[in-house]
C-alpha cells in the first residue's frame, strides 16, 4: 500500500482534535501530519489516543512561518491541505486583533502559497504527481455577518464580517478563492455553524455554562441572552468535512450546519435541567444564571442551509442537539470531576 500523506493544521485544538482520530482510523493509506503551535487553545491531550500512532506525526510550530511550512511540504511529500488553524474566540479578537490577522490571513496564505509552488508548474498546471492534490479551507457562517428572523445563509450570501475575528476568517476565505481563480488551485472552503461537543476550550459558551454550574461560580450571559446560533455537533462536523475533501467539487464552498436553532437561554435552561437531573444539587443550577453586558458588536441571529452539502454529496447530521447536548454534558462532567478529584489529590 502507497501511503499518502496529507498535512492538518491546528489539530490540537477542538474541532481538529476530533477530526484527526475520526480520519486516522478510517483511512488506513494517510499519513497525517499535524502542525500546530500550541497556543492556550491547543492541548496534545486532546489527541493522546492518536500519539503511539505510526501514520501520524506532531510538529510544533507556526502555520507564517514560511521556511517550516516549505520543510514540512518537501521532507513529507504533502498531498493534500487540511486547514483548521485559526484564532477563533470573538472576544479575544475585539481585545487584540493583531494576532487574528496575522494567523487567519498571513498564516492562510503561507500555506496556499507553499502548496501551490509544490504541487503545480505554473498557473492551472498541476505536476502529474500532485495532480488530485486538494486543499481545504475550514471556515466560519460568522463571515456572512448576522441575520433577521427568518432568512438562512446559503453559499450565495454576501460576505459582511462583523467583528475582527469574522473579518479575518473572510479574508482567508478571499485568498483561497484568489489561488482557486488565479492560480488554478485545486480548493474547497466549508463554512460551519456553532460546533459543540467534547475537547472544546473551557473559555466557550457550553463549557463556560458547564464549568461554572458545576464550581458553584455565576454563570455569565451576554446581554439579553436572546442570540440565537445554529449548532452543529463536532463529529457531524467532521464527517461533512471528510465528505467534502474527498467528493466535493473543486472551487464550491460548502456549508455545514446542524438545523438546532437555540438563544444562548435555552442553551443555559437546557443544560441546567440537565444537570440538575444528572448532579442535583440544594438549588437549580438555573438560578446562577447571570446577565453581563453585551459583547461589542454582537451579531444577533445565525443559521445555515446546508442543503447542498444534503443534496450533492449525501451529508446528513446524526445528532440533534438533543442527543448531542447529553453527550457533551457527559464528557465534560468526567473532565472537571478528574481535574476537582486531581486538585483534591495534590
Amino acid at each position: 500500500m502507497i501511503l499518502k500523506t496529507i498535512l492538518l493544521t491546528g489539530c490540537a485544538g477542538f474541532i481538529g482534535s476530533n477530526f484527526l482520530p475520526y480520519f486516522l482510523d478510517k483511512y488506513e493509506d494517510y499519513n497525517l501530519i499535524n502542525l500546530d503551535l500550541l497556543t492556550y487553545a491547543g492541548n496534545l491531550d486532546n489527541l493522546k489516543e492518536c500519539a503511539d500512532n505510526p501514520r501520524y506525526t506532531f510538529i510544533k510550530g507556526n502555520i507564517c512561518n514560511r521556511e517550516l511550512v516549505e520543510f514540512i511540504f518537501n521532507k513529507y511529500d504533502i498531498q493534500g491541505v487540511i486547514h483548521f488553524a485559526a484564532e477563533s474566540h470573538v472576544d479575544n479578537s475585539i481585545k487584540n486583533p493583531g494576532i487574528f490577522i496575522e494567523t487567519n490571513v498571513h498564516g492562510t496564505f503561507t500555506l496556499l502559497d507553499v502548496a501551490k509552488n509544490y504541487w503545480m508548474d505554473k498557473p492551472f498546471l498541476y505536476k502529474d504527481k500532485y495532480s488530485g492534490c486538494r486543499f481545504h479551507h475550514i471556515s466560519t457562517d460568522e463571515v456572512y455577518g448576522t441575520l433577521n428572523e427568518t432568512d438562512l445563509f446559503t453559499e450565495k450570501t454576501p460576505y459582511a464580517p462583523n467583528s475582527p475575528y469574522s473579518a479575518s476568517k473572510a479574508s482567508s476565505d478571499m485568498i483561497v478563492r484568489s489561488y482557486q481563480e488565479t492560480y488554478g488551485l485545486n480548493t474547497v472552503i466549508t463554512n460551519c455553524s456553532n460546533n459543540y461537543g467534547p475537547k472544546q476550550h473551557d473559555e466557550k459558551l457550553i463549557p463556560t455554562i458547564i464549568r461554572k454550574a458545576m464550581s458553584g461560580k455565576k454563570i455569565p450571559i451576554y446581554g439579553d441572552g436572546k442570540n440565537i446560533r445554529d449548532w452543529l455537533y463536532v463529529l457531524d462536523h467532521c464527517k461533512g468535512i471528510d465528505l467534502v475533501f474527498h467528493t466535493g467539487q473543486k472551487a464550491n464552498v460548502y456549508n455545514i450546519g446542524g438545523k438546532n436553532e437555540r438563544t444562548n437561554l435555552q442553551i443555559v435552561e437546557t443544560i441546567c435541567s440537565i444537570l440538575d437531573e444528572k448532579i442535583p444539587s440544594i438549588k437549580s443550577y438555573k438560578e446562577l444564571v447571570t446577565f453581563v453586558d453585551d459583547r461589542a458588536g454582537h451579531d444577533r441571529r445565525y443559521a445555515i442551509d446546508a442543503t447542498k452539502l444534503e443534496n450533492e454529496l449525501g451529508w446528513k447530521a446524526n445528532e440533534d442537539f438533543d442527543t448531542g447536548i447529553i453527550k457533551t454534558i457527559d464528557w465534560y462532567i468526567d473532565k472537571y470531576t478528574e481535574k476537582e478529584k486531581y486538585a483534591k489529590d495534590k
